[in-house]
């Protein structure tokens, strides 16, 4: 049964989006584009007006600090490709997500959460053993529930960075 085998993951999940709505409702003007070092990945108007991120093809060394905006935008692009592959949809390019802004920011966050708990909902009566399409490779034998699983620690992950960063910031004034 899909119910008694989502349920840890939905309450894990849970708790992960309980301490991301801690931090979103403390951040103040100013802390989701502050640059704590002098290498930091951002996100920066484009030439269009739309918020494009700092990126590289490669990991570059040393590894940038991001800021609370890149990594929103960093959840906004991960979640984002989950649910549409989950959903069956054609998954978005990277460069297709573009970070909202900073007055929108956190309503958007809110909002890729609530879609994921209608995907949860949904995968009750989903094949949760049928191979996953992302992010693992074709053929890695991962499934729909391994899939919700690196949700929930790629997410708790980087909740804990926007949470450091945010206290950062608080004890840097």
């Amino acid at each position: 049964m899909n119910a008694s085998r989502i349920d840890p993951l939905r309450r894990q999940y849970e708790l992960i989006h309980a301490l991301f709505e801690y931090h979103l409702e403390r951040l103040e003007p100013g802390d989701l584009r502050w640059e704590p070092a002098p290498l930091c990945w951002t996100v920066r108007r484009s030439a269009d007006g739309t918020w494009a991120p700092d990126w590289s093809d490669t990991e570059p060394d040393p590894v940038p600090v991001p800021t609370i905006a890149w990594l929103g935008w960093h959840i906004g692009w991960w979640w984002g490709v989950t649910v549409d592959h989950l959903r069956g949809r054609p998954p978005r390019a990277r460069e297709e997500i573009t970070w909202p802004g900073d007055e929108a920011a956190v309503e958007w966050l809110r909002g890729l959460c609530a879609e994921w708990s209608a995907v949860l909902d949904d995968l009750d009566g989903t094949d949760l053993d049928a191979e996953a399409p992302f992010p693992w490779p074709e053929g890695s034998g991962f499934t729909v529930l391994d899939t919700v699983g690196w949700v929930n620690s790629e997410l708790m992950k980087n909740v804990a960075e926007i949470g450091q960063l945010r206290l950062l910031r608080a004890a840097s004034r």
